[in-house]
């Protein structure tokens, strides 16, 4: 208990439950879109891919965190449509 009590003087707080399960599931998605990426050769699909990897470290809010890796899911499904 005392280590949480330090943790939150430092300004530093855990994240929630929610917020782990997001990061977690656009992770997947983001390794999964990179390598249907790269294996076919679809550079914006690949990035997006790189970019769902990688946002969840620069956002704080859990309802920011959904929004935009549904908005970065939404882009990737009509990346890959076209050709």
């Amino acid at each position: 208990m005392d280590d949480l009590k330090l943790l939150s003087s430092t300004g530093f707080s855990l994240p929630s439950g929610a917020y782990l399960i997001g990061s977690l599931l656009f992770g997947v998605i983001g390794f999964a879109a990179w390598r249907y990426g790269r294996s076919t050769s679809r550079t914006p699909v690949k990035w997006i891919g790189i970019a769902l990897m990688i946002y969840p470290y620069a956002i704080d809010e859990t309802w920011v965190l959904y929004t935009a890796g549904a908005a970065l899911c939404c882009a990737m499904f009509v990346w890959r449509r076209q050709d």
